[in-house]
């Protein structure tokens, strides 16, 4: 799955991504970038 990494400033595709929820109970994906290991989030259902 792809998500946007704020330091890189492009789409990178998901590492060790996992579904999570988010405080208010909806779903999202959350991983690290390949390239610089930031955590990165992608808001809606796991694909």
């Amino acid at each position: 799955m792809e998500a946007y990494c704020v330091k890189c400033r492009e789409k990178r595709e998901m590492k060790n991504a996992k579904a999570v929820l988010m405080k208010n109970q909806k779903p999202a994906t959350q991983g690290v970038c390949p390239v610089c290991g930031t955590k990165i989030f992608r808001i809606g259902k796991a694909k």
